[in-house]
């Protein structure tokens, strides 16, 4: 059993008392942080809970063995010893599983943003394939999307596109693609044939809700301006577009996506929340001497993870040296093996470090 689900487990049961206590029940902003604490830890709660469940059958089968039984009795308890043993095993991969994937296996939600890097048309138009590729993937998983901000280019690109992915595994599974995709190919407009290398940028950040990060009203500058959009398409009359900026912070949103104020403002603050969180957690990492995650979480977007080289048909993961010919399943959202890569990756390199 690791240490560190027992703490979880007993901190779960701590919750379950306060959420019971009538102080608690009353005080509706403190009930509501206690709640989402809460609702993070089922998952490792019910687990530990039957792996202690488990130790006792265990227990409880070999005493029973060890008693006069008839040879009925005996085979029957054998057996069942053999199944919990068995069960046992499984639990203690699920087990490893938990407790190497830190927080990330207990948030369910996230918020992408991809962006056009480097070679002009040709990186908006592979900003657009990778965003595709994603969207196909988040179907096969059958997770919820829904897109805060997209902005098109004229050449049919995108320049930018944010969007949150829910469901159950989908930030634990997705964490990993924060950095620099590059891309291989020869564009369409290429007259010679000659291939060319170009770029986009893509981060996957945590999604906060208003509970685990609380923002001022007072420390926001909000601004409003026109949308506007390629060839006069999603061109506002009215000042729809929101620009906010988070002072203590300096970080600034800005979304244009809806026709209607209200909704743009909506989006732009689930999106600020969410880059106030990555923030604070890369800080509280940096203070620890460590990355965030492991060698291939650090989630730095100027690093280039991954090459997509379509002439040969393969991909290149380049943290993990995992090269996959399967360049046309990939683009089509065939991300498991990818991502399985990644997770086993990461999960090999956090066993070596738990005591």
């Amino acid at each position: 059993m690791f240490p560190s689900l027992e703490t979880k487990y007993q901190r779960f049961l701590e919750l379950e008392k306060q959420l019971a206590d009538p102080e608690v029940l009353a005080n509706q902003k403190l009930m509501l942080t206690l709640q989402k604490e809460y609702g993070g830890l089922k998952k490792i709660a019910a687990s530990v809970a039957e792996y202690h469940a488990l130790v006792e059958d265990i227990e409880a089968a070999e005493l029973m063995l060890e008693e006069q039984l008839s040879e009925e009795e005996r085979e029957y308890t054998q057996q069942e010893l053999n199944s919990l043993k068995a069960r046992m095993e499984e639990m203690s991969v699920e087990l490893e599983d938990l407790a190497t994937s830190g927080d990330s296996i207990t948030r369910g939600g996230l918020i992408m943003e991809i962006r056009a890097g480097t070679g002009g048309d040709e990186a908006a138009l592979f900003a657009l394939d990778l965003y595709e590729m994603y969207s196909r993937y988040i179907d096969i998983r059958k997770w919820k999307k829904e897109v805060l901000d997209y902005q098109p280019t004229e050449m049919g690109g995108i320049k930018e596109v944010i969007f949150s992915v829910s469901g159950e595994g989908a930030f634990h599974e997705l964490q990993f693609e924060s950095g620099g995709h590059r891309v291989q190919r020869v564009p369409e407009t290429e007259t010679q044939g000659r291939i060319h290398t170009s770029a986009a940028t893509v981060a996957v950040l945590p999604e906060a809700d208003e509970v685990e990060i609380e923002i001022r009203d007072e420390d926001l500058q909000i601004d409003t301006y026109r949308a506007s959009g390629p060839g006069g398409q999603k061109v506002n009359k009215t000042e729809s577009a929101i620009r906010i900026t988070h002072l203590p912070t300096n970080t600034v949103v800005t979304c244009q996506d809806e026709k209607s104020q209200h909704k743009n403002k909506a989006r732009a603050m689930r999106v600020l929340r969410s880059r106030i969180l990555e923030a604070q957690q890369q800080k509280q990492a940096d203070e620890r001497a460590e990355h965030r995650r492991t060698l291939i979480g650090t989630g730095d977007r100027s690093s280039r993870i991954r090459t997509y080289n379509f002439p040969q048909g393969r991909v290149t993961d380049h943290r993990i040296g995992l090269t996959l010919h399967k360049l046309d399943q990939i683009m089509q959202g065939n991300l498991t093996e990818l991502i399985s890569s990644l997770l086993e990756f990461d999960r090999q390199e956090r066993l070596k470090r738990i005591d």
